[in-house]
C-alpha cells in the first residue's frame, strides 16, 4: 500500500473514532447501533477522498442527516473534512450546492426526534458552524492554488531547460559545421577525384585509397545527420532497426561479420536503440581500423528488462592488455552510464577484442 493511502487511511480512522468517541459521550433518543454506524461510516468514506472526492462529500453529508435525524447530537466533522477535498480537488460549485442542501437537511433531520422547531434549529446550526465551512473551504481553495503555482513552476523550469538545452544544440551544431564539414568535404572530394584519376589511366586503385573514400563519404553522411539531429531534436536517428546495414559495411571491407538479435525488439526505448546503433558502429570500425581481424560476431539480447549487446572479433588482441584509451571507447561507456547500464570493453581470454554492454529496458 502506497504512503498516500495510508495516510488517508490515518485521516478516516482518525475522523471516524473521533465522531465514534463524540456520540458515546451524548445521549440520543433513535436506535443506538444505527447511529453508531452511520458515525464511523462518515469518518471512514474519507479514505476515498483522492478517487472519488463528491462520492466522499455525498456520503459523508447523508451519514451526518442521519445521525442527527437519529438525535446523535454530534458536528458533522467528516463532512467539514470531505468539503476541504473536494474544494482542493477544484469541485467548487458541487461543494457549494452540497453545503447549502446540507443546512437546510440538518434542521429538518433534528425535527424527526425534536418537538420544538427552535431547538431543531439550533441543533442543526450547532452541528455545522458557518465558519468552519467557510474555513475548511478557504483552506482547500488554498492548498488547491498552492499545489497550482508549485506546477506552473515547475512547468517553467522545465520550458526554460528545454529551451537553453535547444540553444546548447544549435550551439554545436554551428560548431561542427564550421570546423568539421570543410575538412571533411576536402578529404571527401580530393579521395573522389584520386580514384577516378586512377581508373581513367588504368591503374589500379590502392586498396588504401578506396577505404579512404568510403570512409569520407560514410563521414559525411553521419555529418549531416548527426547536424540535422542537433538542429531538430525529431529528426530521425538511427538505431537498432539500422544494426544490419553496419554489419553489410563490415563485411564488405572484407571482415566476416555475422548478426544475431533475440527477443522482443518492438517496443525498445528510441535512446536504447540509439545507444545499441552506436556502440555496434564504433566496435566494428575499432575492429576495422585496429583489430586486424578476419572475423566478427554481433550479439543483440533484447530481454525482458535489460538489453544485451556482445561485439567480438578474433584480432591481434591478447589477453591482459589494456585496451588504448580513445574517444570511441570513452563515447560508449558515457552513452551507457547515462542509461544506468555498464559497460565491459577488454580483450578476451581466447584472443581477440570484446564489448558487452547491458542497457536496463523499461518497456511501455
Amino acid at each position: 500500500m502506497s504512503r498516500a493511502r495510508i495516510t488517508d487511511w490515518v485521516i478516516a480512522v482518525g475522523v471516524a473514532a473521533v465522531l465514534l468517541v463524540t456520540g458515546l459521550g451524548r445521549e440520543h433518543i433513535g436506535p443506538g447501533w444505527l447511529g453508531y454506524a452511520l458515525l464511523v461510516a462518515g469518518g471512514l468514506a474519507l479514505a476515498a477522498r483522492r478517487r472519488a472526492p463528491v462520492a466522499v462529500l455525498v456520503v459523508t453529508g447523508l451519514c451526518a442527516v442521519g445521525y442527527q435525524a437519529l438525535g446523535f447530537d454530534v458536528p458533522v466533522i467528516a463532512f467539514l473534512f470531505a468539503v476541504y477535498f473536494a474544494v482542493r480537488a477544484g469541485h467548487h460549485l458541487v461543494v457549494v450546492l452540497a453545503a447549502v442542501a446540507l443546512i437546510a437537511a440538518l434542521p429538518l433531520a433534528a425535527l424527526v426526534t425534536l418537538d420544538d422547531t427552535g431547538a431543531a434549529l439550533a441543533r442543526g446550526r450547532d452541528a455545522l458552524e458557518l465558519a468552519w465551512l467557510i474555513a475548511a473551504g478557504a483552506a482547500g481553495e488554498a492548498l488547491r492554488q498552492a499545489e497550482r503555482r508549485a506546477d506552473e513552476a515547475e512547468r517553467t523550469r522545465e520550458e526554460v531547460a528545454r529551451r537553453r538545452a535547444d540553444e546548447e544544440r544549435l550551439h554545436i551544431a554551428r560548431e561542427l559545421h564550421d570546423s568539421l564539414t570543410h575538412q571533411i568535404s576536402v578529404i571527401k572530394v580530393q579521395s573522389e577525384a584520386a580514384v577516378h584519376v586512377a581508373r581513367r589511366r588504368g591503374e589500379e586503385v590502392p586498396p588504401a585509397l578506396l577505404a579512404i573514400r568510403e570512409a569520407g563519404r560514410e563521414a559525411a553522411r553521419d555529418l549531416r545527420a548527426t547536424l540535422a539531429a542537433l538542429r531538430d531534436d525529431e529528426a530521425p536517428r538511427p538505431g537498432l532497426a539500422h544494426v544490419a546495414d553496419l554489419v553489410d559495411k563490415a563485411a564488405a571491407a572484407g571482415i566476416h561479420t555475422t548478426l544475431t538479435i533475440e527477443g522482443d525488439r518492438a517496443d525498445v526505448p528510441a535512446a536504447v536503440s540509439r545507444t545499441v546503433y552506436r556502440i555496434v558502429q564504433e566496435s566494428l570500425t575499432n575492429i576495422a581500423r585496429h583489430a586486424g581481424a578476419a572475423t566478427a560476431t554481433v550479439r543483440i539480447d533484447c530481454g525482458r528488462d535489460a538489453l544485451v549487446v556482445d561485439v567480438e572479433d578474433d584480432g591481434t588482441a591478447t589477453a591482459g592488455a589494456a585496451p588504448a584509451p580513445g574517444v570511441g571507447l570513452l563515447g560508449m561507456r558515457e552513452r551507457v552510464t547515462a542509461l544506468g547500464g555498464h559497460l565491459r570493453a577488454a580483450p578476451r581470454a581466447a584472443g581477440g577484442f570484446a564489448v558487452h554492454a547491458e542497457l536496463p529496458l523499461e518497456r511501455t
